[in-house]
């Protein structure tokens, strides 16, 4: 996964609206992001969303339940599902074949460590420290368990230190492990697909719609600060009104992925925004809101078929 943002950035906006509270604006003349009464708002705002991503919000439990038990499968069919991780897969990795990228492991000079795996998990982005935890307290005898002290260190920087020159190796022989593929995809569905298919259901989109959250909760991370996937859908909402309060879907759609672009590009100027200007904006020109096959589109100016 590569994005922007890490736990401190997180953290720095809860502490700033704390000492906003207690001590005046007089202590925060010379921060560097100052937090107002409306921005600690918004910020719990982004977590209450989260929460009903991760269906543990208890207030709206029943009634999110009911909605998303009203809703059609959409991404969740197998076959959406399937297409999903194949278009992800064309954007992280310039394949359609997802299943060969298990093993996948560089450093691509984003800052974020070492990519790998099926959806990009990143040694500086807490998200590949995770897998390797979750996955070595049920197979504490394996290949990366080692490396768990280093990947604890590293976490929330681009350094490489303690894991070379073996972590590489290690990982690609892990991925030929089968619990090590299975704890993979859990751990994508866990942390990125269940909680952005749901939030999108909940949101009123369809299965587009379901898919533009997964690609963006991928790519920018599903914090809640700095330009993380709740904090676009913030600003989208800023722009248009979501389809679940009576908005139309196609313009709130072009509305996050504006606000997903301009945060790809604030990111680094150069970067190559295929995965919004020649996928997902395609998708949604041509009015194919449900994903239907056959399907096309270009990533890093190469063509992807899918019959």
């Amino acid at each position: 996964m590569k994005r922007a943002g890490c736990l401190l950035l997180a953290a720095l906006p809860v502490l700033a609206g704390a000492l906003y509270y207690f001590f005046g604006a007089a202590v925060l003349k010379d921060a560097a992001a100052p937090v107002t009464p409306s921005a600690a708002a918004s910020q719990e705002s982004r977590k209450d969303a989260k929460a009903r991503a991760e269906d543990s919000a208890e207030k709206q439990r029943a009634e999110d339940a009911q909605v998303i038990a009203d809703a059609p499968p959409g991404l969740a069919a197998p076959d959406k599902k399937e297409l999903a991780q194949k278009i992800v897969a064309t954007a992280e990795n310039s394949t359609l074949d997802w299943r060969s990228t298990y093993g996948s492991i560089q450093d691509i000079g984003d800052g974020q460590g070492y990519t790998a795996g099926i959806v990009g998990f990143c040694t500086g982005t807490h998200d590949l420290l995770t897998l390797v935890e979750r996955y070595t307290k049920d197979h504490p005898d394996n290949g990366l368990a080692r490396y768990l002290p280093a990947l604890h260190k590293v976490d929330g920087t681009a350094s490489h230190e303690g894991l070379d020159p073996g972590f590489k190796a290690a990982w690609k022989a892990e991925a030929k492990v089968p619990a090590f593929r299975r704890a993979q995809e859990e751990e994508r569905d866990r942390v990125y697909f269940k909680p952005s298919v749901r939030l999108a259901k909940l949101d009123g989109l369809g299965t587009l719609g379901q898919f533009i959250y997964f690609d963006a909760m991928v790519f920018h991370g599903p914090g809640v600060s700095g330009a993380s996937f709740y904090a676009l859908r913030e600003r989208a909402m800023q722009k248009a009104e979501l389809p679940s309060d009576g908005g139309d879907e196609k313009a709130y759609l072009t509305a996050f992925l504006d606000v997903g672009r301009v945060a790809m590009k604030e990111r680094r100027t150069t970067i190559d925004t295929s995965r919004i200007d020649t996928a997902q904006r395609r998708f949604l020109k041509a009015g194919n809101m449900e994903l239907r096959t056959p399907l096309v589109w270009s990533m890093y100016g190469e063509t992807y078929r899918v019959p």
